[in-house]
């Protein structure tokens, strides 16, 4: 993205209704819609919404969702099914910007709110029972089209139909795709210093791609059977296990 780049919110989402999750809390608000006319949005997220773990999602750093509608059409053609605003959990479904490529800090208005991208979304085992596809968390983290959170800077309202307009892109150009893969850990150093606005969450995300990247590869060490199997159960539990940056669930 680049200032002065436009695009457009297709549709406001918020909860639904809350559903049955087997998960610790039991319950999740991941089923958002749209909904009509103009939104409130304050520093916690939208008017209308809320989040049921409020120990992992939810927060500042985690006030709005948003996803591409470019991503959910090739998703779509993928699964071969309608994915709707709202279906990824987004509380905005935007077109017409890389959301997924965005650069953390970056900063848009929509309507006459400023929002900030503050962190990728990270699927966890909430997503995958919602989405009820086989080995979902595996796929879509392996696309990698993550979506954005932002957080909020000015309040204000939104509504389906505004622009959404690039205000301002900080120099180090590292992206929510660059923090959520971690295919260059030495990219994401570079936050630290260059983006104050990190939050926690994204600064252990870039120590858990620093671990990854300079600790020696399962694979090369000699491992007996149990080793093995504990391997496999661990790869398991990452794939599945919630997370802080999970979708507002």
């Amino acid at each position: 993205m680049r200032v002065g780049d436009t695009g457009r919110v297709e549709a406001v989402c918020v909860v639904h209704a809350e559903l049955e999750v087997r998960t610790r809390v039991g319950r999740t608000a991941i089923d958002k819609r749209p909904v009509d006319g103009r939104v409130a949005v304050r520093a916690l997220g939208l008017a209308g919404d809320h989040v049921c773990d409020t120990v992992n999602h939810g927060g500042v750093h985690q006030a709005v969702y948003a996803y591409g509608e470019e991503d959910a059409r090739r998703w779509a053609g993928e699964l071969d099914r309608e994915l709707p605003a709202g279906w990824f959990g987004e509380n905005l479904r935007l077109s017409g910007l890389p959301i997924s490529d965005a650069v953390l800090g970056a900063r848009v208005t929509v309507g006459d709110t400023l929002l900030e991208v503050s962190a990728p979304r990270v699927p966890c085992s909430t997503f995958q029972q919602w989405a009820g596809e086989r080995q979902w968390v595996k796929r879509f983290t392996l696309q990698s089209d993550t979506g954005a959170y932002f957080r909020v800077l000015t309040e204000g309202t939104v509504g389906a139909g505004d622009e959404v307009r690039v205000v301002h892109v900080p120099e180090h150009g590292i992206t929510v795709r660059d923090v959520f893969t971690g295919a260059d850990p030495a990219l994401l150093e570079r936050l630290r210093t260059e983006e104050p606005t990190i939050s926690d969450d994204i600064r252990m995300q870039i120590d858990r791609h620093t671990r990854t990247r300079t600790e020696v590869p399962l694979e090369v060490r000699p491992m007996s059977e149990r080793q093995r199997a504990n391997q496999q159960l661990s790869v398991r539990t990452l794939m599945t296990e919630p997370s802080a940056s999970e979708a507002q669930s």
